[in-house]
């Protein structure tokens, strides 16, 4: 274990995030006393900084002050007025962004593997610390989920290697950065770049400027990996780079391409400059994790795992909790996904992936448009054609937003509710025998997708 002098403590403010949960986890294994403070905590962070004995104070707690911790970390939750945050500058006490502190603690002297990207990031991230653990490489990790191989979020290692799930929303109140601008990546995957996080930005073009300080960081030895079809991230990479650069694309002859085994995506082969250099036949599915595979295996092979040894290890790998994940047993008579799609252009790809593995069963849609974005109506209009290939679509609405779900654009069987209750009532009401369900929200979703499988455990007459 890496040691830290005298035991330093680090009070960290925001702790129930993904990111800033998995710091705290990393600092405590590095030796540093940890502790921290939120608003009510839900899985799985509650239970793993629970399991870490990390303890969660109230989030207007001010008692951290007189404890004068030798570092704050603050994380983007935090906001000017509250309580915490006013004492803080207050107290004259030392303060630092959670990107920051990451960047210039625990990944200092490392070889930084970055997955950035409006969708995918997580499973990418997960499939690339997998194929490092399984080649025996011992990687650190942040990521913003729960690998099923690893069951946990982050890890800190003594390996040289650390992979990291770069996002682009900014650091903290003080530090208006995208994350991903902190972490100097020597082998960085571009996954996809979409406009989103409009609480944040203005336009896609700001997150290409982000994308591209980044970039700037970049050494000409690293390798930025992206895909050849993507208009965001060539508008990004447009603006300049320094390094190699290895693109991905559909029926390619050049750099790496796929090429179907099975209609689901459950089998491919992995081609690089249209030769094929190893298959993978895996639990997953859908075409957008074949790409998320590519990027992994590339980036992989980067820090010296070669393909096949790649390959091999995502025959193994178990999913991302919360990424269509199966909640119910297999043979009960209506199955129940939980996703975390909340972007039109990932939950059309999540259902357009349960239609191929599912093609003669009839697909329920239950969603609630959480993100910032969704909430403030950003994607009203192109919401209902991402849901095209459900058969039914219930969706959870929230009293406080100020804009309507446009009910005439869909063209299915639709059913907005105002509670979690009544949601859950109407799938059960609505629900046959034979039907798949996946519930596709980037929160809590008040317990729906857990408490729909059991609820519907038993065969429905």
């Amino acid at each position: 274990m890496h040691s830290v002098p005298h035991v330093k403590h680090l009070h960290i403010l925001g702790i129930g995030g993904t990111f800033m949960g998995g710091l705290a986890q990393i600092a405590g294994q590095m030796g540093y006393r940890v502790t921290g403070q939120d608003r009510p905590l839900y899985p799985p962070m509650s239970t793993q900084l629970a399991q870490a004995d990390i303890s969660v104070r109230a989030m207007d707690d001010v008692s951290f002050i007189a404890e004068k911790p030798d570092m704050i970390v603050v994380g983007n939750v935090m906001t000017r007025g509250m309580p915490a945050v006013e004492a803080l500058l207050e107290s004259g006490l030392s303060f630092v962004s959670g990107p920051a502190w990451l960047a210039d603690i625990a990944l200092a002297g490392k070889w930084v593997l970055a997955v950035s990207g409006t969708h995918g990031k997580t499973t990418t991230s997960s499939m690339l610390a997998w194929i490092l653990e399984d080649a025996k490489l011992s990687p650190g990790f942040l990521i913003g989920g729960v690998p099923a191989n690893f069951g946990v979020s982050a890890r800190w290692s003594e390996s040289p290697f650390f992979v990291v799930e770069a996002d682009e929303y900014d650091s903290a109140f003080f530090d208006k950065r995208a994350k991903l601008v902190h972490y100097k990546p020597r082998t960085w995957v571009l996954n996809n770049l979409e406009f989103d996080h409009a609480d944040i930005y203005d336009n896609l073009a700001q997150i290409q400027r982000q994308i591209h300080h980044g970039v700037r960081l970049v050494p000409a030895s690293g390798l930025l990996i992206a895909p050849q079809d993507d208009t965001g991230v060539a508008g990004a990479l447009a603006l300049g780079y320094w390094s190699g650069v290895e693109h991905t694309q559909p029926n390619g002859t050049l750099g790496w391409s796929w090429q179907l085994l099975t209609d689901d995506a459950s089998a491919f082969a992995v081609l690089l400059d249209g030769a094929e250099v190893g298959q993978v036949r895996w639990q997953l599915m859908g075409e957008f994790n074949i790409r998320n595979a590519l990027h992994a295996i590339a980036a992989a092979r980067h820090a010296g795992v070669p393909v096949g040894v790649a390959c091999d290890a995502l025959s193994r790998f178990a999913g991302v909790a919360r990424r269509l994940t199966l909640l119910s047993d297999v043979n009960a008579d209506v199955l129940v996904y939980e996703d975390f799609a909340h972007h039109p252009t990932a939950i059309a790809v999540t259902l357009q992936g349960l239609r191929a593995r599912y093609p003669n069963r009839r697909l329920i849609a239950v969603v609630e448009p959480r993100s910032n974005s969704m909430r403030m109506g950003v994607f009203k209009d192109t919401l209902p054609a991402s849901l095209i290939a459900a058969d039914v679509v219930l969706m959870y609405r929230d009293a406080s937003w100020d804009w309507q779900i446009p009910e005439f654009a869909f063209t299915q069987s639709l059913t907005i509710c105002q509670g979690y209750d009544a949601l859950l009532a109407s799938i059960a009401e609505q629900a046959q025998a034979g039907d798949v369900v996946v519930c596709m929200s980037n929160g809590g979703f008040g317990g729906v997708p857990a408490r729909l499988a059991r609820l519907i455990a038993s065969p429905i007459n």
